[in-house]
Order: structure tokens, then C-alpha cells, then sequence
């Protein structure tokens, strides 16, 4: 099956609108990211005002690196499919709500699907677990754990290094957090500039 060309960018991408001001730029950003979310909710930075000060003038400062970085691990992921298997996706760092308990999320609900990545909830040698295990939902279009999650999940860890999973009797709860990584405790830290 061959997908329609990815003719989409994120909003913020190449308008003049975009401020050269980093806290204003970073502000810019997440409110478009906001808008590709699931729930606007789900992203989230805090309610004190001078830590989200510094966590919009650090992402307008450095989301273009963050993104360039993760944008490596999808166009990985998208090596290990032929041409005409690959769907159309983005992906995106940001900040998600704690309460969600989650490192990363894909809207398939919008086209080209996207990938949302708090980066700051695991170690920077675990982004690529995270974007692997997103991009097997945007490829399906499906957000369950099931045997095709199985699957495209075993073939993406095999092609790219990482310890594919094993069939297991409660398979749904097995996958939830496969390739495995741990969160770490304060994922604000990254997001203020401090690891």
C-alpha cells in the first residue's frame, strides 16, 4: 500500500510569526503542540511562574536540537520498513502532565499522525525506546498492544538493536512499556535546563 505524500508541516514551522524572543518562541511552540495533542491538557508545564518562564525561554532556545535528535530516531524507525510501507508522521518534544503517567503518546487521530515525546521523563540514552515503541502505534494506526503491536515492535527492536519482546500470557499489559525504560523522578528538571 503506498500513503499520500507528507505534504504537512507543524504550524511553527518556516512563518514569520515565529518570535526570535526565546520565551515568547518557546510559548509559541507549545501552543501549537498543544493543538496536535489528544487532550490540550496533556501537555503541561507548571503553575509557578518563574519556572515556566525559564521552561518556555529553554525550549525556545533549544527545541530545534531536541527535535532535530528525535527526528534521527524516526527517520531510523522508518528505515526499517521499504518506502511504500512508511506512513506519513512528525515527531515532537514537550512537556506532558504528570498526572498521565506517561513518557511519550501518538495522535493518529490527525494525518500525518504525530509523535509527542516528554524527553525529559527518561535518560537520554532511552529516547529511542520511547520514539520505537510510539512509532509502532503511528505505523499501525492503532493505539492497543496487541499481536500486530507484537509485531512491528519485535521488527523495529530487531532492526534497530534493541531487545525485541517476548510473548507473554497478558501480552497488553507486557507491551505497555516496551523496549523497557525507566522514568526518572523529576522530568521539569530537563525542561528548565538542569540535566
Amino acid at each position: 500500500m503506498s500513503w499520500p505524500s507528507d505534504s504537512f508541516s507543524p504550524p511553527w514551522v518556516g512563518e514569520s510569526t515565529i518570535s526570535a524572543i526565546p520565551f515568547v518562541r518557546g510559548y509559541q511552540y507549545l501552543t501549537a503542540v498543544r493543538q496536535l495533542a489528544l487532550e490540550p491538557e496533556m501537555l503541561d508545564v507548571t503553575d509557578d511562574l518563574r519556572e515556566s518562564e525559564r521552561i518556555y525561554t529553554w525550549i525556545g532556545n533549544h527545541i530545534d536540537a531536541i527535535n532535530a535528535e528525535l527526528n534521527t530516531y524516526l527517520e531510523a524507525c522508518h528505515g526499517c520498513f521499504h518506502p511504500e510501507q512508511r506512513r506519513p508522521m512528525h515527531i515532537l518534544a514537550t512537556p506532558l502532565a504528570t498526572e498521565y503517567g506517561i513518557d511519550g503518546l501518538c495522535n493518529i487521530m490527525v494525518y500525518p499522525a504525530v509523535i509527542l515525546i516528554d524527553v525529559g521523563r527518561t535518560a537520554r540514552q532511552d529516547w529511542l525506546s520511547i520514539v520505537v515503541h510510539e512509532y509502532a502505534h503511528a505505523h499501525l494506526g492503532s493505539p492497543g498492544h496487541d499481536w500486530q503491536f507484537f509485531n512491528i515492535i519485535s521488527h523495529l527492536c530487531l532492526g534497530l538493536g534493541l531487545a525485541p519482546p517476548h510473548w507473554q500470557p497478558n501480552m497488553e499489559n507486557y507491551l505497555r512499556n516496551w523496549p523497557h525504560c525507566a522514568s526518572l523522578a523529576n522530568p521539569l528538571t530537563f525542561w528548565m535546563g538542569y540535566s
